[in-house]
């Protein structure tokens, strides 16, 4: 699980960089959270 999570925060932070607006980011971080869902169940 750990390194799931670790996984998980670095494409989190690889997807924050290359995007430009603050709507974006949020878009990024609802799909890191439905992978992390979808990995619980």
């Amino acid at each position: 699980m750990n390194k799931l999570t670790a996984f998980i925060l670095a494409a989190m932070a690889f997807a924050s960089v290359a995007c430009n607006t603050v709507q974006g980011i949020g878009k990024d971080i609802e799909k890191g959270g439905e992978a992390i869902q979808r990995s619980a169940k």
